[in-house]
């Protein structure tokens, strides 16, 4: 099956001169990218947002990722947060964040690469989803190869796992505004708490978590399997929490669950 993937992914790839990716330092844009590099040689580059809503670990995986491969890293410095339309965090919060991605992407486009493509790594399992970065993603003609060639998560990360991708295996790891219910303010205080408040848990071995920032209350989710492990260690987590800001920590017993935040458009909807 990968090699049918990997021959349908060549063609789409044989007819572009160069190429841009959105890199977030995730599995989906780090295959395109890597991909754009297999074909294009030294014309597939990366460009990666250096946001107040990108953890710094995912930032400096990103860049090792790059340079591990030889490829060309852009990082831009995005002013999403200076935008009411974001900092409001209404439902569709993502599409000002990509449109503004997007955007930039466009400016080195037509100041430098002209004759290049510009990529994403959405693919058809995120088409099902509510993802409002979509349309802009249609907006700014921004093209989807893994969405393009019918690859689904799965498949993407058997062939990351063929090519020894490092994050072939890496937890999803969505922007730091998405533990901010909607409607309440995104800031750079918030973001930062929320990020030293998963850095603590990630050095207790916790890989896969959310800290939901509900004011001055933490609600910590992680898989079903770790929830024993964290009520275990609540005491050490509780006091850590406390010493960066919040005033009451909590474990969602439900467990973690991919866009948990997004039931609030449905309830609204």
């Amino acid at each position: 099956m990968n090699a049918t993937l990997l021959n349908r992914l060549e063609a789409w790839f044989e007819p572009i001169k160069g190429s841009l990716t959105a890199f977030s330092g995730g599995v989906d844009s780090a295959l395109v990218l890597y991909l754009s590099k297999r074909f294009l040689g030294h014309n597939g580059i990366g460009v990666i947002a250096d946001s107040p809503s990108l953890k710094r670990a995912d930032l400096d995986s990103a860049k090792q990722f790059c340079q591990q491969f030889g490829i060309s890293l852009r990082v831009i410095h995005t002013d999403e947060l200076d935008k009411t339309e974001y900092k409001s965090n209404p439902f569709n919060r993502c599409y000002y964040c990509k449109d503004t991605l997007y955007s930039m992407m466009r400016d080195l486009h037509r100041s430098e690469y002209a004759d290049f493509t510009l990529l994403n790594g959405a693919n058809m399992d995120d088409l099902g989803d509510f993802r409002p970065g979509h349309q802009a993603a249609k907006e700014q003609n921004i093209l989807s190869p893994l969405a393009d060639c019918g690859l689904g998560k799965t498949d993407i990360r058997a062939l990351a796992k063929q090519f020894e991708l490092p994050v072939w295996d890496k937890p999803a790891s969505p922007c730091l505004s998405s533990r901010i219910p909607y409607g309440q303010e995104v800031s750079k205080e918030k973001l930062s708490q929320i990020e030293a408040a998963e850095i603590v848990l990630n050095n207790l071995g916790f890989s896969e978590v959310r800290v939901r920032h509900f004011g001055d209350l933490a609600k910590i989710e992680s898989p079903e399997s770790e929830i024993e492990r964290l009520q275990s260690l609540f005491s050490l987590i509780e006091s850590s929490l406390i010493g960066i800001g919040y005033k009451q920590v909590e474990i969602d017993t439900e467990g973690l669950v991919s866009g948990k935040l997004n039931r609030a458009i449905n309830s609204n909807g």
